[in-house]
């Protein structure tokens, strides 16, 4: 047993060196913990309870009693997310740095404000997307089994509720908001991304949407699709220059089957069509097919078409 506590003693102390603590140790500030992810996963369920009712959590919802049920959900929905935002706030802060927790409190407040004044518009954005994902599968009996049962549903509720928050500048949430559905649906899409009405993803695992990506209107895209970035430049000293558009940039009204890998800082032209498994690293004009390789492109004219 002495021997056991003499190495458990030598591993602490190994362990617990500031050194090797280097950028792997978060320390606290002001006694705010980590913002966790349990937490957040209730504040997407209140938000998928709040602008799909009777789908998620209380299912015995009626028109009666909606203002009740909403406000009860949105209440605590903005109480959950204003102290996960103080955690992302203080986050960010460095020793050097001079910060006020009361600021910190009254700017988180001011975000979780702006989040549900725009809850309507995320409605809205996310009713297209319903209504994209119903009629573009013919195995779709109904609106609800759409709401209910497709993954690229629920990673939207958090894909756009996440954007949002990145546009007000939450850091961390965001991403670990993406990355629940990531790990709810194996779809990958960062919270900085910008699409647009009418997106759907077809069965959807495996799909990845990077940060700079910009995706138009009325963009379907099928599992396995990669919109990715074809290289990293470096900068004098030979690390990662960030921050720079790298991913690619689809227009209205595009299709990417299953499998397809777009990448770098290239544009998809409206109504093109990526066929499945197909490596894409050049600008594609509109109205364009790519059924087989970049050789074989052909636009619509002269009966080609799906």
């Amino acid at each position: 047993m002495k021997e056991i506590a003499t190495v458990v003693d030598n591993t602490v102390e190994e362990l617990s060196c500031q050194e090797c603590l280097d950028k792997l140790f978060h320390k606290v500030h002001d006694n705010v913990p980590l913002p966790s992810n349990d937490a957040l996963r209730e504040v997407i369920q209140l938000a998928r309870c709040i602008i799909f009712p009777g789908y998620f959590g209380q299912s015995k919802v009626t028109l009666h009693g909606m203002k009740y049920h909403i406000g009860v959900s949105l209440e605590r929905f903005s109480r959950l997310l204003k102290k996960q935002i103080i955690a992302g706030l203080c986050f960010v802060i460095n020793d050097e740095d001079e910060f006020s927790i009361d600021e910190i409190r009254k700017r988180a407040m001011e975000i979780t404000m702006e989040i549900v004044r725009r809850l309507p518009k995320i409605r809205e954005m996310l009713a297209t997307d319903v209504e994209a994902a119903f009629y573009g599968d013919p195995a779709a009996t109904s609106v609800g089994e759409i709401i209910c049962c497709y993954p690229v549903i629920r990673t939207l509720v958090n894909y756009r509720l996440a954007h949002e928050l990145h546009l007000l500048g939450v850091p961390l949430i965001p991403r670990m908001i993406t990355e629940l559905a990531h790990s709810e649906t194996g779809i990958d899409i960062h919270p900085a991304a910008e699409i647009g009405h009418h997106f759907t993803i077809d069965h959807g695992t495996g799909v990845v949407i990077g940060a700079t990506c910009i995706i138009g209107n009325n963009v379907k895209l099928y599992q396995g699709v990669t919109l990715g970035a074809l290289s990293f430049p470096l900068d004098e000293n030979g690390n990662l220059i960030k921050g720079i558009p790298r991913h690619p940039i689809l227009g209205n009204d595009v299709i990417v089957y299953s499998n397809a890998t777009i990448l770098g800082r290239i544009t998809i032209g409206d109504r093109s069509i990526i066929g499945a498994n197909r490596w894409v690293t050049d600008n594609i004009a509109p109205d364009t097919k790519i059924y087989k390789n970049l050789k074989e492109m052909k636009g619509f004219e002269n009966g080609y078409g799906i």
